[in-house]
């Protein structure tokens, strides 16, 4: 069922204002990397020689977030209401096919539609409405890592450089022509996040360096077709990945780590050993790492976790070591690993 956020904010902001003269423009998001967008959109088309309006926004349905589990809108529309964009211009259909949305957008005669972490399959019917066509800020050099997680995906993989990639949005996954691309070399300690909020900041200055050669069509022209088989995909992250096993080196632990920051994490068990050898198992979520550069480290057993210089120190596979500088353990908050450790007040631990 076809349904427009409501306002929920109670300070009254002003409406925006359209003018007839400006090309309309839609954006479609949802996360808080979409506002980064919309922010760079709102100003660009403030400029007094800007060409295009935004004329609506296309979100996610409101939802349940936080302890208090109430009913929120999504990050962009919040972002979206702030600035002072009408609540009636924010669409949140369930799937971007339904018929009423699709008739409101219809509506609005849209010369283009840009997705930025949208998170819905367009259909065709969709894409065969704005003048222009769909363009996807798509944070993976393409055809790299096409798909849900590209940011998480290269991260694990342990790649030194990416980038993001302004492309036109066909029906097959990630697939259409590229517009323009930027790269951008990767810090082997950046974690997910924060590396995402980077490439939406150069995917929303290459969208507004391109938006001209897209609006007078040469963009569509000169974009240049992928080469399909060097495409790698980048399928969505599962909980049940979150696990560490420290049989693998030391190199792949720390980059799931960086891949998995903010969600799921990474997980790991470890054994408590006590003064009298009673034992229990403590499961923790392991924060920050990283690789360690010394091979040996002081420990009794190969299975030994040791506290080394305010890190505990993980033997892993292939003789290498894992660092950890920052734990969590269930129902806590977030410590430094000398903190944990001093807690243990005298108990062994042990890698599971």
């Amino acid at each position: 069922m076809f349904r427009r956020l409501c306002c929920l904010h109670s300070t009254p902001t002003p409406s925006l204002t359209f003018s007839s003269n400006k090309k309309p423009l839609v954006l479609l998001g949802a996360p808080q990397v979409s506002a980064i967008v919309l922010d760079a959109l709102l100003n660009a088309s403030s400029s007094p020689d800007s060409s295009f309006q935004v004329a609506a926004i296309v979100t996610q349905p409101a939802a349940r977030r936080d302890r208090g589990k109430k009913l929120m809108p999504s990050p962009l529309a919040s972002y979206a209401l702030d600035r002072g964009f009408s609540s009636d211009l924010i669409f949140t259909p369930e799937r971007a096919g339904e018929d009423a949305f699709l008739s409101n957008l219809k509506a609005l005669q849209p010369e283009l539609c840009v997705t930025a972490a949208y998170g819905n399959i367009l259909p065709t019917k969709f894409l065969d409405i704005p003048a222009l066509g769909t363009v996807n800020i798509h944070p993976s050099l393409l055809p790299l890592y096409r798909g849900a997680a590209p940011v998480q995906r290269a991260l694990q993989d342990g790649v030194k450089e990416t980038g993001v990639s302004l492309a036109f949005t066909v029906r097959e996954l990630d697939a259409g022509p590229i517009i323009a691309s930027e790269t951008v070399e990767v810090d082997d300690q950046i974690k997910a996040p924060n590396l995402l909020e980077l490439l939406f900041y150069k995917g929303s200055e290459l969208l507004i360096r391109e938006l001209p050669s897209i609006f007078d069509g040469s963009a569509s022209v000169n974009a240049q077709p992928q080469d399909h088989s060097k495409a790698t995909l980048a399928p969505k992250i599962s909980q049940d990945e979150s696990w560490l096993v420290f049989d693998q080196e030391a190199s792949v632990l720390h980059n799931k780590v960086r891949a998995f920051s903010g969600w799921p994490g990474t997980r790991a068990k470890v054994q408590v050993v006590e003064k009298n050898g009673e034992q229990k198992t403590l499961d923790m979520k392991i924060i920050t790492t990283r690789v360690r550069s010394h091979e040996s480290i002081p420990s009794n057993e190969a299975d030994d976790i040791a506290f080394v210089e305010g890190a505990l120190v993980f033997p892993c596979g292939k003789g290498t070591n894992l660092e950890v500088l920052e734990l969590q353990l269930p129902g806590k908050k977030v410590v430094t690993a000398a903190a944990f450790w001093n807690g243990l007040r005298g108990q062994k631990l042990k890698k599971l």
